[in-house]
């Protein structure tokens, strides 16, 4: 199957905002019948509020060991060289910070559990990128129920019957038709692996792709939902980068000290119109996606 994919441009959404208007006010006059819709999990989450200060988090003695023994040492020394992570990211973990990531690594204990924590990041959906100071955004409880927000919202004000995705970064790996990702989906076939799906994939070079964690509307396998997935992140872009490392950096700051404004100023992209096409430029969906 050929796609064309349309990246949409909005406002930096922060909590409060009315984004399902914006949806609505963006796509108007673009989208059509049978059109698929992507929408990025974490922008979703954080204009409903789903986002926490881990400045106000007070570690436990797991929480630290986690950050400094487990981060610094076997994802700084060993489990990086194993899923062939740069040497900038590498050399990141090994200064892995005491104080704020040990707050991290006891909001991922509260929120997602224990051996979510044992990611190197993005544990179980919480993402750190893209927002200011301290905050983190934490995963939707049901993304299915939002992608039916905005279907329902489209039908009523566009007449067209979308089938929605919400996305998140968090990679999926395929071998052959063995679907495994790192973080729970409603895809029934995208199996969660976790912590070993990551590993598992990263070791086998397998090409990562980004995570449907729900398709409401036209129903899809897990390799279709995968594709589409996959076309969106690629013309969606970071926004500020990939990373609160990329974002510091990027605005020549500390992570903690970016704010608002200074995001505000980045383009944002949360939205991807996806287009069944015979005559447009086709995507190359099956190109590695960078992760």
């Amino acid at each position: 199957m050929k796609y064309m994919a349309r990246a949409v441009r909005t406002s930096y959404w922060k909590p409060g905002d009315d984004w399902l208007t914006e949806i609505v006010r963006r796509v108007s006059g673009i989208i059509r019948e049978g059109d698929f819709l992507v929408v990025s999990e974490k922008a979703i989450s954080v204009a409903t509020g789903r986002v926490f200060d881990e400045s106000t988090s007070k570690p436990t003695f797991l929480a630290r060991i986690v950050a400094i023994g487990w981060m610094r040492v076997v994802w700084g020394r060993i489990l990086g060289y194993v899923c062939r992570l740069s040497k900038v990211n590498i050399s990141r973990l090994r200064q892995y910070p005491a104080g704020e990531g040990a707050a991290h690594k006891q909001l991922a204990l509260d929120q997602v559990g224990f051996f979510q924590a044992l990611r190197h990041g993005s544990e179980g959906g919480i993402d750190a990128s893209n927002l200011p100071f301290y905050y983190v955004a934490l995963p939707l409880s049901n993304a299915e129920i939002e992608a039916s927000w905005i279907r329902e919202r489209l039908l009523v004000d566009t007449k067209n019957r979308t089938t929605v995705l919400v996305v998140d970064s968090d990679k999926t790996y395929s071998l052959r038709n063995f679907h495994f990702g790192v973080r729970p989906t409603s895809v029934r076939s995208i199996k969660c692996l976790g912590l070993f799906g990551y590993i598992i994939g990263r070791l086998l070079k397998l090409t990562p792709r980004s995570t449907p964690l729900a398709v409401v509307g036209e129903k899809l396998n897990a390799e279709t939902a995968l594709q589409i997935s996959a076309i969106a992140n690629k013309v969606r872009g970071s926004g500020a980068g990939r990373t609160a490392w990329d974002a510091g950096e990027a605005f020549k700051v500390k992570p903690h000290e970016v704010t608002w404004e200074m995001l505000q100023s980045v383009r944002h992209t949360p939205i991807v119109i996806v287009r069944k096409t015979s005559s447009y430029r086709e995507i190359d969906y099956g190109q590695r996606v960078r992760g």
